[in-house]
């Protein structure tokens, strides 16, 4: 996943001290907040004579038009236009080629995304756009899920109140890139957060899994008595995770089938296949996470286990199926 810092967010410092920190850790883009200000291009100019790092450009502005020729003079490599801003929608010239984004706050839906034909990304903004310092919004978790689902070929970048918990929690999830201000600038020093930034460190943030797993609406999941083997088969086909949970008649959680349990469950019974019951392909002690585990003890569970790990059925302290963590896209993340 890349890291893209706010430049605007080391206030204490000049930009050209900020711009060599920065790439000295090798960050990975300059984040640029354009508050309808011409004059920001005056600071990529300068950065330009420091620097090849990439510029990641965010504008917020109703008339986007006026900002074609300086993005086409500078030639910025990242360009996100925030979509509550744009009155009269979005018109890139041919001439301009940057990877072009549009950024929405967490209040908007995510349809807005299909008027914007041939955009490369959409940044999500968990906080105020242009401000620094935020908390990050936990819905935006299942706004990423719902995005990914309805445009999988677009890229995902996130805004605003990413720490190192969440940002492995983002990698997991597939994003390409976190955009991170205040956090890099603090006390203990940018090369340290860049390094908690890439790497599954803690830092309190008060997350659950409750707060970002799969939730009961999004994962496969039967009961056990009102099921068959085809409904198994089905229920894996449909959502695509390699798995499906199983509970009891009052959601009680009483085992899981992966696709390993079916291809042993065929070679055990492959002289009598129409004789298979879910009996004989359920485990009925897979490795759970309760949802009020901290991301930290999530982490320190999956190092503990003999196993790799691929996902967690998440239950409640009552025993409750309450969701699944999948770390399928956690490859694609980094």
């Amino acid at each position: 996943m890349k890291i893209s810092a706010s430049v605007y967010s080391g206030k204490n410092k000049t930009l050209e001290t900020i711009v060599k920190e920065l790439d000295a850790h090798m960050v990975d883009y300059f984040h640029i907040d354009c508050n309808d200000d011409l004059k920001v291009f005056d600071d990529i100019k300068a950065i330009r004579k420091l620097s090849k790092t990439p510029i990641d450009l965010h504008i917020i502005s109703s008339q986007p038009e006026k900002y074609y020729d300086l993005i086409k003079e500078t030639n910025v490599e990242l360009v996100t236009f925030q979509h509550e801003n744009l009155k009269d929608g979005l018109n890139i010239p041919s001439d301009i080629k940057s990877s072009i984004g549009i950024a929405v706050v967490s209040e908007t839906d995510i349809n807005v995304f299909e008027k914007y034909a041939g955009i490369d990304f959409i940044l999500f903004m968990t906080t105020t756009p242009g401000k620094s310092g935020g908390a990050f919004d936990k819905y935006t978790f299942k706004k990423i899920r719902k995005f990914r689902q309805q445009f999988p070929e677009k890229r995902i970048h996130v805004d605003g109140g990413v720490n190192a918990d969440i940002s492995f929690v983002l990698r997991n999830m597939g994003v390409y890139s976190v955009v991170s201000g205040s956090y890099l600038f603090t006390d203990e020093g940018t090369g340290s957060a860049l390094y908690n930034l890439r790497n599954p460190h803690y830092s309190p943030s008060g997350l659950h899994v409750k707060d970002f797993m799969l939730g009961i609406d999004e994962i496969p999941f039967l009961q056990e008595k009102k099921s068959t083997f085809i409904d198994v088969l089905k229920s894996i086909d449909k959502y695509n995770l390699g798995f499906t949970l199983l509970t009891d008649d009052n959601n009680k959680f009483v085992g899981l089938i992966s696709n390993a349990d079916i291809r042993k469950g065929l070679i055990k019974k492959i002289d009598a296949l129409n004789t298979i019951q879910i009996s004989d392909i359920i485990n009925r002690t897979p490795l759970i996470i309760y949802d009020d585990f901290s991301i930290a003890e999530m982490i320190e569970f999956i190092k503990s286990s003999r196993f790799s790990i691929l996902y967690l059925p998440v239950l409640d302290r009552e025993n409750n199926l309450t969701g699944a963590v999948s770390f399928t896209g956690l490859i694609k993340g980094e």
